[in-house]
């Protein structure tokens, strides 16, 4: 029988908001995979826990994807965070939870902080119909080609990007 990939949602902030529950699953599963194990240490270090850490990220995605998918086949469990906020939004767990997926792993979410969902409640913008478009593409001619198609949209739009690149896609 197969492992379970916990998505385990991390502070975007404030290591107060990490719920006991967060806590209690990283502290059972038999492995951390992290996009960046220099933070991930810190945060697990701040709670006391010990377990093995990977490194999970945009561009070991693929071979330590398999590498993962191996080990939760033979039973281990793994839990999957990501530097800040929930796993696979906007994050290449996405493709690890479709490997899951096409394994039949199965997944479970444990809830916690959400920078999209947070922005959009604190915009005291219109909340009941939105769209998260994610991160844009780092080229300015896909990146503009992208805003175009949303100029007719209506609904509230949540777009993610780097503090130090923020001028400049506000310019485009």
């Amino acid at each position: 029988m197969s492992g379970t990939l916990y998505l385990v949602a991390t502070p975007i902030g404030n290591l107060g908001d990490f719920s006991p529950r967060a806590v209690e699953t990283l502290s059972s599963v038999d492995f951390i995979a992290a996009e960046d194990t220099r933070v991930s240490i810190k945060l697990l270090n701040h709670f006391g826990i010990k377990k093995p850490l990977i490194s999970y990220f945009e561009h070991n995605r693929i071979l330590s994807g398999e590498k993962i998918i191996a080990r939760l086949l033979s039973g281990e469990s793994a839990a999957l965070v990501s530097d800040a906020g929930l796993p696979a939004i906007s994050d290449p767990g996405e493709d690890l939870v479709r490997l899951c997926s096409e394994n039949s792993v199965p997944v479970v979410v444990i809830p916690g902080p959400c920078a999209a969902v947070s922005a959009l409640a604190l915009s005291g913008l219109p909340s009941q119909r939105f769209t998260f478009e994610g991160f844009l593409s780092t080229s300015r001619k896909a990146r503009a080609e992208h805003l175009e198609s949303l100029r007719d949209e209506e609904r509230t739009m949540i777009i993610y990007e780097a503090p130090h690149k923020l001028c400049a896609t506000l310019e485009d």
